[in-house]
């Protein structure tokens, strides 16, 4: 595709998507050619022929009949490939976001407020999801003795991720009981993956399920509850407020189709499922480029974080006409800085 664009048509597919982008009014050659005039030295109606060329190539093209062009998603595509400059984050920017984000001790926090920041400078729909435990390993499993007949489990993650759950047995267990019975659990399962123990639990435990407190076979038939598939995995989602209030939603239709994707959950897990093992980095997914039919008016910017041997996605879902020099280094910042907090301390 590069080969087929020399430097003006190449600079004017650049000045064609950026103003678009900033002024969501399809741009016009006279536009380009008075705005950008000491920078490009073209007339307009040298501008106009460049445009009808790449019009005839398939990066712009009319909307409706209006006389300016808009990108298409090639014309998006190439931008971001082989055009865009990306706008760094500033040193007080950065440290904005890092002092939001070391406000908040717990893990749900800790995701909920970098979502809440992404949806909030990116004016865009934001949604990350909590880190995916089934490839983490177990390190340690504890049972702590609650008022009444209630134990907390608590399982640790050599990532530094603690999970807690609290179970209801048939009367009060002793608390040296309740350590006899983590050892037994710690010795079998200890060094396994999430997935592994969520899996294998009934077979490896079954010549131990029968102790006198039951608690075992409690854990074997409540290993669902306890250590959950992740398609349970949490998502914490902001920025719908910003994202109605762009250009492309003033029509009805349009604003119905962004709030029917905003309160369609099952289509957001998904789409940040299909980008859980991509190659490492922020990923741009153009329009028709997304699989997810409803996605297709849309760009999708996704990336991972990582919590030890566990990782968790952010996703970005706006307009295809958004922002892409600022808000890619916005997600990738969000998401290093999570990665960093998770590797210096356990988030519970």
């Amino acid at each position: 595709m590069a080969s087929e664009l020399n430097e003006r048509e190449r600079t004017v597919l650049h000045y064609v998507v950026r103003d678009f982008i900033e002024t969501a009014t399809p741009v016009g050659s006279r536009y380009i050619s008075k705005r950008h005039e000491d920078i490009l030295g073209l007339s307009s109606a040298s501008i106009r022929n460049v445009m009808s060329d790449l019009e005839y190539l398939g990066y712009i093209n009319h909307p409706h009949t209006s006389a300016g062009r808009v990108p298409t998603d090639m014309g998006y595509r190439f931008y971001l490939d082989a055009l865009m400059h990306v706008d760094a984050l500033s040193r007080k920017e950065q440290d904005s976001i890092r002092e939001a984000l070391n406000s908040r001790e717990a893990e749900d926090e800790l995701l909920k407020e970098s979502s809440r920041l992404i949806g909030k400078i990116s004016r865009q729909l934001c949604v990350i999801s909590s880190p995916k435990l089934a490839s983490g390993t177990l390190e340690r499993l504890e049972l702590v003795s609650l008022s009444g007949p209630r134990v907390l489990v608590v399982i640790a993650i050599k990532s530094g991720l603690v999970r807690t759950m609290m179970l209801e047995v048939a009367s009060e267990i002793a608390r040296e009981k309740l350590e006899d019975i983590a050892r037994v659990l710690n010795e079998r399962l200890a060094g396994l993956t999430i997935e592994e123990i969520r899996t294998s639990f009934a077979e490896r435990l079954k010549d131990a399920a029968e102790d006198d407190t039951g608690l075992i076979r409690l854990f074997i038939d409540s290993v669902g509850k306890i250590i959950p598939a992740d398609s349970a995995a949490r998502i914490h989602i902001a920025g719908a407020e910003s994202i109605l209030d762009q250009p492309e939603f003033e029509n009805p239709a349009e604003f119905r189709s962004v709030i029917e994707l905003i309160n369609d959950e099952e289509i957001i897990i998904h789409v940040l499922a299909a980008h859980e093992s991509p190659p490492p980095g922020v990923r741009v997914a153009v329009g028709e480029e997304n699989k997810e039919r409803k996605l297709a008016p849309y760009s999708v910017i996704t990336t991972s974080y990582a919590a030890g041997d566990v990782t968790g996605t952010i996703g970005l879902i706006g307009p295809r006409r958004m922002n892409y020099a600022r808000v890619i280094p916005l997600v990738d910042y969000v998401a290093r800085t999570i990665s960093e907090m998770f590797g210096t301390t356990g988030r519970q």
